[in-house]
């Protein structure tokens, strides 16, 4: 007979584990890839039999959460199959503290939770999701745009003090850079010779430089206080690193914290010293803008 509290915390995992059927189903079923599919409904069916081992000993139906299924598979969908899924089951340290507790009653419940989570990270690993094939030609037009472009917008504020001319050189100087990446990019994956597809790099590595220089470029588009809008833009950059890192930190089991500190203080490093060689060339060839 199960205490409250026993039957409580077996009555959350059971929750957690029809949710998680519902939400790789639902993937499941919105996909094509058949490989990808089939992962997906492996571990529907494995979470949706852990639910009928705990039901044995609570000998109740439990609805899953409607909201946190509609939330994931919305993530998912969004910004890759391999990021939902790693950012649900990285959020589970309450699941690991619920399981302390049903493993007083039922002494297996900690083998049952390593042996669940070492086999959805072998399922996990059959995932093939393209945009993850293709993160190192996002990461090199991300970093290249906010190392090249934070620089040389330091260098333009100072140089000519004026939100216009800064932003039109900017733009100008981005989009020929991003062709530029995109360009060495293909030719780069082409002589490789490996799976990836050369114009799906360059692409990618060009969508990915454009969008960082709008983003960095906006609000000398929409202030006229030049050092205000450096300031944005240094802010952008920083918002820029955080959100790509902690993506692949998701993604890829990469170290967040390393990772973001070494990009910040590199984009910072090259603004700073571009933006004194903007005020040694000003001086020395006495321009007024």
């Amino acid at each position: 007979m199960l205490d409250k509290e026993t039957e409580k915390a077996i009555l959350t995992a059971q929750k957690n584990e029809v949710t998680e059927h519902f939400i790789y189903e639902k993937l499941a079923q919105s996909i094509k890839d058949p490989n990808n599919r089939g992962v997906l409904k492996r571990i529907s069916n494995d979470e949706l039999k852990h639910y009928g081992f705990w039901k044995e000993y609570t000998r109740k139906d439990v609805k899953p959460h409607r909201l946190r299924v509609w939330k994931y598979f919305l993530i998912s969908k969004i910004f890759g199959i391999t990021f939902g899924i790693k950012l649900m089951e990285n959020g589970e340290e309450k699941a690991q503290a619920t399981y302390e507790k049903i493993s007083e009653f039922v002494p297996d419940a900690k083998g049952i939770v390593k042996d669940e989570d070492e086999h959805e990270r072998k399922l996990m690993s059959l995932i093939d999701e393209e945009r993850l094939r293709y993160v190192g030609s996002m990461v090199l037009g991300l970093n290249d745009a906010l190392v090249e472009l934070t620089g040389a917008l330091a260098g333009f504020t100072l140089a000519l003090q004026n939100t216009r001319l800064v932003a039109m050189t900017g733009l100008i100087t981005g989009v020929a850079a991003s062709l530029s990446m995109a360009t060495s990019e293909y030719l780069s994956t082409k002589s490789e010779g490996n799976a990836k597809n050369p114009l799906k790099a360059a692409t990618y590595t060009g969508i990915a430089y454009v969008l960082t220089v709008l983003f960095l470029i906006a609000p000398y588009l929409l202030l006229t206080n030049v050092y205000a809008c450096l300031s944005l833009t240094i802010v952008n950059a920083i918002i820029v690193i955080f959100l790509f890192t902690f993506y692949i930190s998701v993604a890829k089991d990469f170290p967040f914290k390393r990772r973001f500190l070494e990009m910040t203080l590199i984009s910072l490093g090259i603004a700073g010293i571009t933006f004194m060689i903007g005020f040694l060339i000003k001086a020395s060839l006495n321009v007024e803008v």
